[in-house]
């Protein structure tokens, strides 16, 4: 038998180091050649690490959430032969008083879990049952057993509970619904007693009757920052602390763009799918770059220097169950808005997936941001370092608006954008957003030259 290292391969474009996001294997586990092993997080995706051999894994080099050096050791296993790195006594059985030569940060297993994992390489894992959970603590000795609380009276609609003026006072001020409380007294009535019962098993939670809506909660849960959620923390700290953002809001009236919608999706919805508003807008903000072409652009924090590009390569923010990705629709001004929805459909599927590629994930010179129905009436949308702008598009709702004298009911839409104020001034930004405003109110010219 011998021992084969796989060390953290160069996935490219510069990485330096990955964060371990899953272990799929753990010491003892057989695996054959091309199983994954762990899932690792670059600064754009999530990458599979599949195994290049058949073995039995021995150890694990970090564990999840740590940072790995590309080239740096991943995970070791025993194999048949003589395997990738030498072995001898001193390796396989260290002195107390040498210190085994092995990389920072890597612990070996003990030897009896290397010798159960060459029998479990001579045949196939047997899974172990779960273990039984544990017992609760026994009571202790001097804790006297509590009674059960009366159950609540569920009195008939209309039927006043019975109780002293002082006693739903109290009542009142305890928050406590008399309706709902048993009464001890004569014929059934409240009593300051019956109050304190109540009180108490709403505290302890004892009782079959104890009233909960309002019981104290006590506890808390330690959720570690780790994979995508780790990314997405430090790209939104370098964002907010790299540029200097500021916000400007506009009221748009899509009533017309809606109706242009719908009469598209009914003529072309069939042969070349259904438009939502976003490809519309992705077209809006194509042709508003073309006049304020510094909207379009990448500031470079080190050198001080801003990238226009001729090119438009939208990113579209969109949620995940992993957290919020960046698919980018590239040269977004060649396709028109079917062409568009269609790529967006893709890249979201692929990022929800966990399939998109770093490519797809990168390369933005300004993003679209929108929570759909959600999109509330205003936000504050961060800028996707290192691009200089951001549209952000809220929900459209129905208002009363006067037009030529007179009120009628038309569809608004919020866009509240942010803006790097190094790069782009308030006059410039307005200026831009006014013009993707006057393309959505007048839809026709989204389609002439």
């Amino acid at each position: 038998m011998g021992t084969h290292v796989i060390k953290m391969p160069d996935l490219g474009e510069g990485i330096a180091e990955v964060e371990v996001v899953a272990w799929r294997v753990q010491p003892g586990d057989a695996v054959v050649e091309d199983q994954v092993l762990a899932d690792v997080m670059t600064d754009k995706a999530t990458v599979e690490i599949p195994s290049p051999v058949h073995g039995t894994v021995v150890a694990l080099g970090g564990k999840v959430g740590e940072s790995l050096a590309v080239g740096a050791e991943l995970i070791r296993l025993e194999v048949e032969g003589a395997g990738n790195a030498p072995s001898s006594a001193k390796q396989a059985a260290p002195a107390a008083d040498e210190p085994a030569d092995l990389p920072h940060g890597f612990v070996p297993e003990p030897a009896r879990v290397a010798e159960a994992a060459a029998s479990v390489a001579q045949a196939a894992p047997v899974v172990a049952p779960p273990a039984p959970p544990p017992s609760p603590p026994p009571r202790p000795a001097s804790a006297p057993a509590r009674a059960p609380a009366p159950a609540p009276a569920l009195r008939a609609a209309g039927e006043k509970p019975l109780a002293a003026p002082a006693v739903r006072k109290r009542a009142w001020d305890l928050g406590i619904e008399l309706q709902y409380i048993a009464g001890s007294g004569p014929a059934g009535r409240i009593t300051h007693a019956d109050l304190d019962a109540h009180v108490a098993g709403h505290r302890t939670g004892r009782g079959a009757g104890a009233d909960t809506r309002y019981a104290e909660l006590d506890g808390e849960e330690a959720v570690p920052v780790i994979g995508l959620r780790r990314k997405i923390a430090e790209k939104m700290q370098l964002a907010k602390r790299q540029i200097p953002h500021f916000t400007y809001v506009e009221e748009v009236d899509v009533t017309e763009l809606e109706a242009l919608r719908g009469q598209l999706n009914a003529r072309y919805g069939e042969e070349r799918g259904k438009l939502t508003l976003l490809p519309l807008l992705m077209r809006a903000v194509v042709l508003a770059v073309r006049k304020f072409p510094d909207v379009n652009a990448r500031y470079d924090d080190q050198a001080n220097i801003v990238t226009r590009y001729q090119a438009v390569h939208l990113g579209i923010a969109t949620q995940t169950d992993a957290g919020l990705m960046v698919p980018v629709v590239r040269h977004a001004e060649a396709r028109d808005p079917w062409a568009s929805a269609t790529e967006i459909a893709r890249l979201a599927d692929a990022a929800r997936q966990g399939k998109a590629a770093r490519d797809e994930l990168s390369g933005s010179t300004i993003t679209i941001t929108s929570l759909g129905p959600l999109g509330g009436i205003v936000s504050t949308p961060v800028i996707n370092h290192p691009e200089v702008a951001i549209v952000g598009v809220n929900r459209i709702v129905d208002r009363p608006v006067i037009r030529n004298g007179g009120m009628v009911a038309r569809k608004l839409m919020n866009l509240s954008s942010s803006f790097d104020h190094r790069v782009i001034d308030g006059m410039v930004a307005a200026e831009f957003i006014q013009t993707v405003r006057g393309y959505l109110e007048s839809p026709a010219t989204l389609f002439v030259e």
